[in-house]
């Protein structure tokens, strides 16, 4: 590979680190549009196998043989080049975008409920389809929970419980997985955007290593089992997570207290509204050049996200 595939490489992860840091735009659709989507989940499923092997090759002295076949299954020439772009990407932004949150929570959190309200249709697109009423039964139900969830006061978030990191990242890393679906999101669900920013700017090597760790256990086990879910299980999976969205958005109203409660708007409603329908373009805009891609893709016999025809006979 060359050097100027080694810098296209690192442009793409770039634009997934930019993603991954904004709620409601979604890294795994942005690797998705770039193409190193299969590259990237692909090799990170062996890479956590061949790490998994290697560690009980060691302890039980079985050797490291089938670790070895593994990590040569990675796409070393993709991974490492788009694993620094995002990492770069990440702190740059970051330091961007924790200020605006700060200084400009209600018009922040406006752009971010654009964001995710315009990001719904990828996941009741995803299920193929018009819905059912156990679809409908399912979303609903996980719609209320995570109401409910989002309307419990906020953490403190200068001092979040590290095991909270911990969970957190582990569950924030799925939405790699999913096209349409905010890690960043997810992270503001559990009250700890801001926290995991200001972590990022700080250089708090504690916090952030728990939450590598956390993310790393994520990929070892969550993201096994939601890759299983949308295979087996894909309407009932897609269509709790439109639930999740929805529900969650209650995070996202603009006029909040300091530990979350909710606030009639002020003076600045038009302001806020515009701010809100910006939010809806910028993510329509990519879910149609996503869905250009996969149309594309399809015909190729490529796609693996929205396979053509009935879904999956054993989630009738």
């Amino acid at each position: 590979m060359n050097v100027l595939a080694h810098a296209a490489n690192l442009g793409r992860g770039a634009l997934i680190g930019t993603a991954e840091i904004v709620p409601g735009v979604s890294g795994g659709t942005i690797a998705l549009i770039v193409g190193v989507y299969d590259d990237l989940i692909n090799s990170a499923g062996h890479l956590v196998r061949g790490v998994v092997h290697a560690v009980r090759g060691t302890v039980r002295r079985e050797g490291l043989d089938r670790a070895k076949e593994h990590l040569d299954q990675v796409r070393w020439g993709v991974v490492l080049p788009v694993g620094i772009g995002m990492l770069v990407a990440i702190v740059a932004v970051s330091a961007l975008v924790a200020p605006l949150f700060e200084e400009h929570p209600v018009q922040t959190r406006a752009v971010f409920a654009g964001l995710i309200v315009a990001s719904l249709v990828v996941p009741v697109r995803m299920v193929g389809g018009a819905w059912k009423g156990r679809e409908y039964a399912i979303a609903a139900v996980v719609a209320v929970i995570a109401f409910a969830l989002t309307s419990i006061p906020a953490v403190d978030p200068f001092d979040p419980p590290l095991p909270l990191v911990a969970l957190a990242a582990a569950v924030a890393v799925c939405a790699l997985v999913v096209p349409g679906l905010s890690g960043s999101f997810l992270l503001l669900t559990f009250g700890l955007y801001a926290p995991t920013l200001d972590a990022v700017n700080d250089r708090d090597l504690v916090y952030l290593g728990v939450f590598v760790l956390g993310a790393i256990i994520g990929l070892g086990s969550f993201v096994s089992v939601l890759q299983w879910l949308l295979l087996h299980r894909r309407r009932a999976t897609l269509a709790a997570m439109t639930g999740l969205m929805v529900g969650s958005l209650r995070a996202l109203w603009p006029w909040q207290t300091e530990d979350g409660g909710v606030l009639a708007p002020d003076d600045d409603l038009t302001g806020v509204v515009l701010l809100f329908v910006a939010g809806i373009v910028v993510v329509t805009a990519m879910v149609v050049a996503e869905s250009v891609l996969v149309k594309r893709r399809a015909l190729r016999g490529q796609d693996v996200l929205e396979p053509a025809g009935d879904e999956p006979v054993r989630d009738r």
